[in-house]
């Protein structure tokens, strides 16, 4: 009879321990459907097709090779219109016959729009399938220009991934930040200062680890990391992840299995964050997504 109980005890276990792996399983590829469909919304990465940073003053805008903001597209007008940057600033004004939507209202020829100013957002502009925002970058000031049939969106078949393994799935701790502020080095090289959330401490075969985290004032923690396979199977500079905010007594978990790549893995016209030194891991992540594309 005992035996019996025992038989049935370990059966019972195994079948809970196997639907606990399934329903984890499914909630990982439940997140990733769920990445892959933010990617292909009009605002995601996928269809960037350019960044022009503006000088002071008139920047020309068309597919004209001598405009200031050159986008090589036939379909494209060669003078579309142009920016005046001024100040903290900046307008809009149409060329020609070809007047562009601001914030979803048409234009008029010869009028200039303000579309940035500094404390208000900036206005969005569109011309058939293209749309453009002004976006600020520390003491650059840029166009953000989306085509929403661009090649890499229409092309896009999905991101590569590690086998979901529940081993990268690590409780740990977040100490309290001895500073209040992090350096992060972006790809231009400017330098800004983000909230300090502390320092996630975890271990991995045996071996401790740290990850300096960031506050980006959302409902989850974020991280900047690279790692072994950083360069190699994954994205050279480095990947995110996001961490569940820590209980009163700072335990929270990272779970590998949902890193992903940064923007810059799918466009060249992001300005993405870069792994701070101390976020260079001695560890060997094949966990996440592996690398995408070539940029």
């Amino acid at each position: 009879m005992k035996k019996a109980f025992y038989l049935i005890v370990m059966i019972f276990l195994v079948k809970t321990l196997v639907a606990q792996e399934v329903d984890y399983k499914t909630t990982i590829n439940q997140w990733h459907q769920t990445r892959i469909a933010d990617l292909k919304k009009p605002n995601s990465w996928l269809n960037l097709e350019g960044l022009f940073w503006l000088h002071k003053g008139n920047n020309s805008f068309g597919s004209t090779k001598t405009a200031d903001c050159y986008y090589p597209n036939a379909a494209f007008p060669a003078l579309l219109g142009s920016f005046n940057y001024d100040g903290d600033s900046v307008t809009w004004t149409s060329a020609g016959a070809n007047l562009i939507d601001i914030n979803k209202t048409k234009s008029k020829a010869n009028q200039s729009y303000t579309v940035f100013t500094s404390n208000q957002q900036a206005a969005v502009m569109d011309w058939k399938q293209f749309s453009w925002v002004v976006i600020k970058r520390e003491d650059k000031i840029g166009i953000r220009f989306r085509n929403l049939k661009a090649k890499t969106l229409l092309e896009f078949k999905g991101i590569e991934r590690f086998s979901i393994n529940e081993s990268w799935r690590i409780k740990g701790k977040l100490e309290q930040p001895a500073q209040d502020f992090l350096m992060i080095t972006n790809v231009l090289g400017q330098n800004t200062a983000t909230k300090n959330a502390g320092k996630f401490i975890f271990e991995k075969n045996g071996q401790k680890y740290s990850l300096d985290v960031i506050d980006e004032g959302g409902p989850k923690l974020f991280i900047v990391f690279a790692d072994q396979t950083s360069g190699v199977s994954t994205y050279g500079a480095g990947r995110f992840i996001e961490i569940p905010k820590p209980d009163t007594n700072g335990n929270t978990e990272i779970d590998f299995n949902n890193a992903y790549n940064p923007p810059c893995a799918f466009t060249a016209f992001a300005t993405c964050p870069l792994p701070p030194k101390q976020n260079r891991l001695a560890l060997k992540i094949e966990a996440g997504e592996k690398n995408y594309g070539h940029h």
